[in-house]
């Protein structure tokens, strides 16, 4: 196979990643079906086994387009003294472009609720805390106004609505959304001031499209009311730009921030309020949010590349098509990237080659609204997949800086990750006829073990969601980002809004396309050995290696509340016991498998096999507490962040501020009935890797 290895590399290698995306296309609409059909087209042209069309009926939400959404200052006789933009300001070249969709924030309740301002800094839960606890200051009844970044804008529409607010205006602040020394689009990669991030502020969980949770959203399937469906939000929520947040902000009255990492860099004092000071002190906001929810059609595209050996054992590389508006970055250079290696693997299949495995690709629709066409196909293939599925490859964004390199995934995919980008030459400035790995580790080493590159835990955030919290199918995504040492600013600057175009990567991202090409060739690399490899590329070992860790962190936190674990007799023994007897049973099992007999096929199957189910066997079906769909019982998405994962997250969310709830025996009776979970789920997944008679 080595040559087909060394193929693959070459066409990696084409120009023109990004063929046929430069106006993106939101999800439900016309020219999105006809972007996925051309994509059908060109997956069947490339030489794939088949390439289909699957569609499901969504909750979708979009403006109105006859009563526009807008905040405004009132007097105190109701007159609107100030209204914020209705669009953003169009970029160079794109004057004539119609039907651009203007900022909002998807599934926003509507309404045209009046009040004072309460500035609430990131709206984290921490920043709430500050306010209640600290300030004495509440938000019942307010307008609450809340920088983006940190966090997922839904975790911060979620705290309003739990601290009492009855509306909540986002706004992106230059501290957090500009980098310094840059300039705005179209001189430089920064925000300019009428620029807004568009984005869903639903709280899923990972239920999917919010009217059928947990199953597929077909024709014949039942559907909640849409004042029933999940994690859409009861108070109107919108977006703004930083121009027109220095003018609500300007005239704040109440106490001072309580320190500076309160403080953005408006020019502004950033009073917390409630309400405006002097002689605007009359004056209220008045939100008018007027966005429809409407059931709407998509279409995933699904490609397949039949395995040649084991066809029931399948690989899925997915990415997701639908953008806000131009999706310069987000998702061109990830759906760009999936046609690529498409292209690639249809090469090789058309000179006489096939892999191993199965290969299902899948270019998803409606992630902007909440992962809905990769969740709703994991939904209709549940059965299917955790019987068969080997491993979810993402192929979101293929940039988000151009630092360094950037990896989320399952311990079991770290060896795969490092051997590859071994023999991946680095695209990096400095670094010619050096390897990304080298570049990698240079720049981003490991907090702990900083012989190694840093590996990210799997949060959510984008469509992998459904295959790992849900399924349980070992997971992974690559992609470039900033410098997290030096870089503040929160995500990529135009993230969203109608600046990240094709001219922001080419002028300023990756003039070359270089990174994007190494991505490609990442991602293409991990599906080629994932699928065509005798044995598995999965080591165990890394898991038994990260459950030490993710135990001996959680231990830690426990520790804080020393006297509390006394009392109520709060062991963590079973836990710590557990993945001892894990990390025992996953050398035994590689030491069985570097003796397995490679001529003996159902020798090699029943090895891959317990290879494959290990990410299943941290699956509880039970889930999460108040999370069902999150059944990994390693990780999670963060409660407070859903961008983030979280270790041991049943654990982790059961401590959280216990100190402060009414009945403490009752809360760490909760923590030990989470300890117990953990350790028989690691002990249960021990048990999966011991010889099978």
């Amino acid at each position: 196979m080595a040559r087909s290895k060394a193929t693959l590399c070459t066409w990696l290698g084409c120009p023109g990643l990004l063929g046929c995306f430069l106006l993106g296309f939101l999800a439900g609409t016309e020219q999105n079906l006809l972007l996925a059909k051309q994509i059908q087209d060109q997956w069947k042209e490339f030489g794939l086994d088949s390439a289909e069309l699957v569609h499901y009926d969504v909750l979708l939400s979009y403006p109105n387009e006859k009563q526009p959404n807008y905040i405004s200052v009132i007097d105190d006789q109701g007159n609107e003294i100030f209204n914020t933009s209705l669009f953003e300001p169009c970029p160079q070249g794109y004057e004539n472009v119609t039907d651009i969709l203007p900022p909002y924030n998807a599934f926003s309740a509507q309404g045209m609720p009046e009040a004072d301002l309460i500035y609430v800094n990131y709206g984290r839960t921490e920043d709430y805390f500050k306010l209640e606890r600290e300030m004495g200051i509440n938000c019942t009844g307010k307008i609450v106004v809340a920088r983006y970044g940190k966090i997922f804008r839904g975790n911060k529409v979620k705290n309003a609505i739990l601290a009492g607010a009855q509306g909540i205006i986002l706004y992106s602040d230059p501290a957090d959304y500009c980098a310094p020394g840059v300039d705005a689009y179209p001189d430089g990669w920064n925000l300019p001031g009428g620029g807004a991030q568009r984005g869903n502020v639903l709280n899923l969980n990972g239920a999917g499209d919010p009217l059928t949770p947990g199953y597929p959203a077909k024709e014949y399937t039942f559907r909640y009311k849409v004042n029933e469906g999940v994690g859409i939000p009861k108070i109107p929520v919108h977006p703004i730009g930083y121009h027109d947040a220095e003018v609500l902000l300007r005239s704040m009255g109440g106490p001072a921030a309580p320190d500076s990492s309160w403080k953005g860099s408006l020019n502004v004092s950033y009073n917390i309020g409630p309400g405006f000071a002097d002689n605007s002190s009359t004056r209220k906001v008045r939100m008018h949010v007027h966005t429809n929810n409407k059931i709407t059609r998509i279409y995933n595209v699904i490609g397949i590349l039949r395995g040649a050996v084991e066809p029931d054992r399948y690989i899925i590389l997915g990415g997701h098509r639908d953008s806000w508006v131009f999706g310069g970055i987000d998702p061109t250079t990830g759906a760009a990237v999936l046609q690529e290696v498409v292209r690639s693997f249809g090469k090789m299949k058309m000179e006489g080659w096939r892999p191993r495995r199965t290969i299902i690709f899948a270019s998803w629709d409606a992630e902007e609204f909440g992962l809905l066409g990769s969740t709703e196909w994991a939904e209709e293939n549940a059965r299917v997949l955790q019987e068969r599925a080997v491993a979810y490859i993402n192929t979101d964004s293929s940039i988000e800086g151009n630092y360094t390199l950037r990896v989320d995934c399952t311990p079991l995919l770290y060896q795969l990750v490092y051997n590859l980008t071994k023999e991946i030459l680095s695209p990096d400035e400095g670094y010619e006829n050096k390897s990304l790995y080298e570049s990698w580790l240079e720049k981003d080493p490991a907090t702990e073990k900083n012989s190694y590159p840093r590996i990210n835990k799997l949060g959510s955030g984008s469509d992998f969601e459904a295959y790992f919290q849900r399924l349980g199918i070992a997971s992974g995504r690559v992609r470039y980002t900033k410098n997290r040492k030096v870089d503040k600013f929160s995500n990529y600057p135009v993230y969203h809004t109608v600046y990240e175009t094709f001219e922001l990567v080419e002028k300023f991202y990756d003039p070359t396309f270089k990174k994007q090409l190494t991505i490609a060739q990442l991602r293409g690399k991990l599906v080629y050995e994932l699928a065509d490899s005798q044995v598995i590329p999965f080591d165990c070992r890394d898991y038994g290696e990260a459950l030490k860790g993710y135990s001996n962190r959680i231990y830690k936190l426990a520790k804080k509340h020393e006297e509390q674990l006394k009392t109520y007799k709060v062991l963590f023994d079973p836990l710590f016991s557990a993945v001892v007897n894990f990390s025992k049973a996953a050398a035994e099992f590689h030491r069985r498998l570097e003796q397995v007999d490679k001529k003996d096929p159902v020798a090699v199957r029943i090895m891959n096999d317990q290879l494959m189910f290990i990410e299943r066997a941290f699956i509880d079906p039970l889930g999460l507490p108040g999370r069902k769909f999150y059944r990994h019982v390693i990780f999670a998405p963060s409660s407070h962040n859903k961008y983030a994962g979280e270790s041991f997250p049943g654990i982790y969310d059961a401590m959280f501020d216990i100190e402060s709830k009414a009945d403490q025996h009752e809360a760490w009776e909760e923590v030990k009935r989470q300890i117990s979970i953990a350790a028989f789920t690691v002990q249960a997944a021990a048990g999966t890797l011991k010889e099978v008679a």
